[in-house]
């Protein structure tokens, strides 16, 4: 089966749907139901193989989010061509060498984006750029309109559907350890995953599912959406942005979402509203919040459990080659045991490895080795990186964790987070949990740097809440009062931000980068 059995579905022989329910809508400016995206999706389609587009050949797509995203990817992966979903937060030689690493030979991009790509034009494979315009941005005289894909035939396109292992999507990860690599899914892939969750979730055609990151990346189109979709019901996604947690909830509250996905600093900020301005939306409709991408700290889970007693907070844990979502908590887990993700998701292995691959016991560290059918096969060109990260149907994440006798799986952090300080190891979460607790904090993240005595210690990077001044002083003392001496920081700085990727993670090695100069100096 293949992508297509999406919009498929709503039509006969294969209708089970109303087609003139809502299917994808952004916020609440713009809708379109079933019926509407599955013509879209046509038109796209067939302009396309009418270019010369077919199967096997990469279509770059570097849109900010939109209606015309979901249409476009579907047609992509429809005639069997490889979606290749680029960051448009890239700079130019970022999208360089993803566009060419990739051999994108069309790429559809948003008009405003054009001065980016106009220097790397001559040094990338793309023979046709397609653009979609707003009206406030011409159109390069290089690049034809998006009325080009407009004008295609709104009727099934006449060419063969992909096989259930064909490659559908090529997704470079989001390189919290340098450089991406392109992870290659398949239609299966991409259909398992929808069907996991509808079935861990209980995903019906009344499921209005939204998430709230850039549609290049898993967490906004595979994590909740692309299942609901599947299922008949309607997926929400933010527009790209100026992202304001109130536009959130007015955009939940408008649409009556059920399902909604936030990365952990948007739950930060949702935690931090004031009683007064949470309670100015009415968000009974919703039934459960999922955030990954980091571990939540415990501190947040508490305060929306105060505030919203009737949402469930599920932790979820994966990563784009290896399941995005392989694991989840309930909201009991959540609350209960705040160090854990929860457990597999249906259908879904998850292994503890020693560094020789053999199996650790209950509640001891291991790498987080994960099985499943939406395992990537392999990397995009990249056949050491391969070899070592799938192993016998296995993913390999670089991750460590622990899993209790009864099956819940604890983040301990990547393997190369982990922080060996005089011979004691410190994982970041657990000191970022107790920094994230003090009330003059708005976001810290924990890294190793370099210690002539010690071989490495704990460096703590705050950014310190709106109007508020902190000091380092403040933070050790702060710290000391709930930690063992070696955990706590020997250095701390102040940022007014955290480098993150654009789905949210923090980019530590980014962080490492720029302190490793602190050596041994005496810290706090």
């Amino acid at each position: 089966m293949d992508t297509g059995f999406i919009t498929r579905r709503s039509q006969w022989p294969c209708r089970r749907i109303d087609g003139a329910r809502p299917a994808v809508s952004l916020e609440d400016r713009e809708t379109w139901s079933h019926d509407a995206l599955y013509r879209q999706v046509n038109r796209y389609a067939n302009a396309l193989l009418t270019r010369g587009v077919g199967a096997g050949d990469r279509v770059g797509i570097l849109l900010y989010n939109a209606l015309e995203y979901w249409a476009l990817y579907l047609a992509v992966t429809r005639i069997g061509a490889i979606a290749v979903r680029l960051n448009f937060r890239l700079t130019a030689a970022e999208l360089e060498f993803a566009i060419g690493d990739a051999g994108c030979r069309t790429l559809c991009f948003d008009a405003g984006l054009g001065e980016t790509l106009a220097p790397i034009r001559d040094r990338v494979p793309v023979a046709d750029y397609l653009a979609l315009d707003h009206g406030d941005v011409p159109v390069p005289d290089w690049a034809r309109p998006w009325s080009v894909l407009e004008a295609g035939s709104a009727e099934e396109p006449d060419c063969p559907r992909p096989a259930p292992r064909d490659p559908a999507m090529l997704m470079y990860t989001s390189g919290t350890t340098g450089r991406p690599k392109g992870a290659l899914w398949s239609h299966d892939n991409t259909l398992w995953f929808a069907a996991i969750q509808a079935l861990q979730w209980g995903y019906s055609e009344d499921t209005v599912a939204m998430t709230t990151g850039p549609m290049y990346h898993v967490g906004a189109v595979e994590d909740l959406t692309s299942a609901a979709l599947a299922v008949g019901g309607h997926a929400v996604v933010l527009s790209s942005g100026g992202f304001s947690i109130r536009r959130v909830l007015e955009t939940v509250e408008a649409q009556r979402v059920t399902d909604l996905f936030l990365f952990p600093f948007m739950i930060y900020q949702l935690a931090q509203l004031d009683d007064s301005e949470a309670d100015a939306h009415d968000l009974s409709s919703l039934r459960r919040i999922c955030s990954g991408g980091d571990p939540l700290l415990p501190w947040a889970t508490q305060v929306l459990q105060r505030r919203y007693p009737w949402i469930e907070i599920s932790q979820v844990y994966g990563l784009t080659e290896g399941t995005p979502i392989a694991a989840c908590s309930t909201g009991a887990e959540t609350l209960d045991s705040p160090d854990s993700v929860g457990r597999p998701m249906p259908f879904t292995e998850i292994s503890l490895r020693d560094d020789s691959g053999g199996q650790v016991g209950p509640d001891e560290e291991g790498e987080i080795w994960i099985r499943g059918p939406v395992v990537c096969a392999r990397y995009w060109q990249r056949p050491e990186a391969s070899a070592e990260t799938f192993v016998d149907g296995w993913c390999r994440t670089g991750d460590l964790g622990r899993l209790t006798a009864d099956g819940l799986l604890a983040i301990a952090g990547r393997k190369k987070d982990m922080i060996r300080t005089g011979g004691e190891n410190v994982y970041p979460a657990e000191v970022e949990d107790v920094l994230m607790r003090h009330s003059r904090v708005r976001e810290a993240a924990v890294i190793a740097v370099p210690d002539a005595r010690y071989i490495e210690t704990v460096c703590a990077v705050i950014v310190p809440a709106g109007g508020e001044t902190v000091t380092a002083e403040d933070i050790v003392r702060h710290c000391r009062e709930q930690l063992a001496g070696f955990k706590c920081p020997r250095h701390v700085v102040f940022a007014d931000e955290l480098p993150r990727t654009p789905s949210g993670k923090l980019m530590k090695y980014r962080l490492r980068e720029t302190y490793r100069e602190l050596g041994s100096e005496p810290g706090a």
